[in-house]
């Protein structure tokens, strides 16, 4: 096996935090979805903030992330990167937002695909921890899903509906990675 994709294997503290931490993003997206979705056909206030909060709050999640990987340094350094997009997105965002729906597409459809990209490569470095594989699939639909809005953002009536969907589904691989994590953590041996 590739030392260098090879992570060391987690402690039961590491994927507690990590399910954790997978709960409250699946949470918080499941809100932010449902805020946005119902603003989705124009940028307003509440729908500008939302776009600006979304980012920030996922890099307070790579930032509490990569507190708890500080062991493992690939993982670390994808978390790394993941912080430094995550901000250029919220300024990005900030920018596009007094420009109009098709330019915060084309900004998130960018920050998806760069970000789909990491979540891969931190995932496919955690294969070995339980709960890593939809956090691979959700990395590989991100990025197809930049694509697809920055596709969008061409289209005559663009909404923000997407990005609310992309939430959701993002929050889904979360929850479901969450559960992985504690079925891994649950104490074996039991017999019924």
């Amino acid at each position: 096996m590739d030392s260098v994709l090879a992570a060391p294997a987690p402690t039961v503290n590491d994927t507690a935090a990590l399910r954790r931490l997978y709960l409250v993003r699946f949470a918080f997206a499941a809100v932010w979805a449902a805020l946005l979705f119902t603003s989705a056909h124009s940028l307003n206030a509440l729908s500008a903030t939302l776009l600006v909060i979304y980012p920030l709050f996922d890099m307070a999640c790579a930032v509490v992330d990569l507190r708890s990987a500080r062991a493992n340094r690939g993982p670390a350094r994808g978390l790394q990167a993941n912080i430094a997009l995550s901000t250029l997105a919220v300024a990005g965002l900030a920018v596009a937002a007094t420009s109009g729906i098709p330019a915060v597409l084309r900004v998130w459809g960018a920050w998806a695909v760069t970000a789909g990209l990491v979540q891969l490569l931190v995932g496919v470095l955690r294969r070995g921890t339980a709960g890593q594989w939809p956090m691979i699939a959700s990395g590989a639909i991100s990025t197809f899903a930049g694509v697809s809005f920055a596709a969008q953002a061409g289209q005559d009536h663009s909404s923000l509906g997407a990005l609310a969907g992309y939430a959701l589904l993002g929050g889904i691989f979360f929850l479901v990675s969450a559960l992985r994590l504690g079925r891994a953590a649950a104490p074996t041996g039991h017999t019924s």
